[in-house]
């Protein structure tokens, strides 16, 4: 197939885009490179650093005519949502629609859209939150992935065919350690320095820590499930399994052995105790299930890392 991956130099983009060259697939990569990098990008996809906005996104839809967009530029900070709700807006809601209007225009035939499942959910009634969970999005970045889910189904009635991926806790190599949500990469990356890591609260939160290449299975996927008149379009991608901070931190020291301990600060405003999805759906749906437990995704994140340094080590 042709398809063409907004955010395609990001983590989770740039991982899809290895593996649907890996799949035999045509690949096209769109970034605006504020916060992804052209050296997670392969050299056998086509790359056009351009933001969704902009007209110039409909000129290469215009040139590549794919027949899967699948949308993972986004605003991904919850905390920047919070003191720039407008700027939020305009990439995960307009820019959303943006890709879509084009996708039409095109003769795209299926949009596969990131979104999130804790932020979009909030505060789960059960230890799981379905597809059918009541959506209590508390921070303006949960509420313009919910309205850009809107958007897709209105162009899903529309007659385009769309897949809204709900994304629990993505962690894996390439994950931005400079971001709030990647607590995983945070971590690591202050062990290597040998610096403090932070806590947030009492650590007993709870995540659905998912790794990031069964999250591209999710995808790959989604790109070639065939979708009857009555199928379902949203699926939950996450391991139904909870992990608290705390014992994450306890599984990455037994791997990284490290010299220093986690410092506890007053849990931040808005976190949620606890976000577990249940992924039954995409199991029915999809034929998608995890393969990766935290365990052993922890250890292969480490290693990426640790390689990593030993790279830019020798760069400097």
């Amino acid at each position: 197939m042709r398809i063409l991956i907004t955010g395609g130099a990001g983590f989770i983009g740039s991982t899809l885009v290895d593996a649907c060259l890996a799949a035999g697939h045509d690949v096209a990569v769109v970034d605006d490179l504020s916060s992804g990098t052209t050296t997670n990008v392969a050299g056998a996809a086509r790359f056009y650093e351009v933001d969704v906005r902009t007209p110039a996104f409909d000129e290469v839809l215009a040139t590549e005519r794919p027949e899967i967009v699948s949308h993972h530029a986004a605003q991904v900070s919850v905390r920047r949502s919070v003191d720039e709700p407008v700027l939020d807006a305009e990439i995960n809601v307009i820019g959303t629609l943006n890709v879509l209007e084009s996708a039409r225009r095109h003769g795209v035939r299926r949009v596969v859209f990131a979104s999130t499942g804790g932020a979009i959910y909030g505060e789960p009634d059960g230890p799981l939150a379905d597809e059918s969970h009541p959506r209590r999005p508390q921070s303006p970045y949960a509420i313009a992935k919910l309205a850009a889910e809107h958007y897709l189904e209105g162009y899903r009635r529309a007659g385009l065919e769309v897949v809204v991926l709900r994304y629990a806790n993505v962690y894996g190599p390439r994950q931005d350690p400079h971001g709030e949500a990647g607590v995983v990469a945070i971590f690591i990356q202050r062990i290597l320095a040998g610096l403090t890591p932070t806590i947030f609260g009492d650590g007993e939160q709870v995540r659905d820590f998912v790794y990031v290449d069964d999250v591209v299975r999710a995808n790959l996927l989604a790109h070639a499930v065939a979708l009857g008149g009555g199928a379902p379009s949203v699926f939950n991608v996450g391991t139904g399994r909870g992990t608290s901070v705390n014992a994450l931190w306890a599984a990455l020291a037994k791997i990284a052995q490290p010299a220093v301990s986690p410092s506890h600060e007053p849990a931040r405003t808005g976190d949620l105790v606890r976000s577990v999805l249940d992924a039954t759906r995409a199991r029915t749906t999809l034929g998608w299930e995890p393969r990766v437990d935290v365990e052993t995704g922890l250890g292969r994140t480490w290693d990426w890392f640790v390689a990593r340094a030993g790279k830019d080590r020798v760069a400097a």
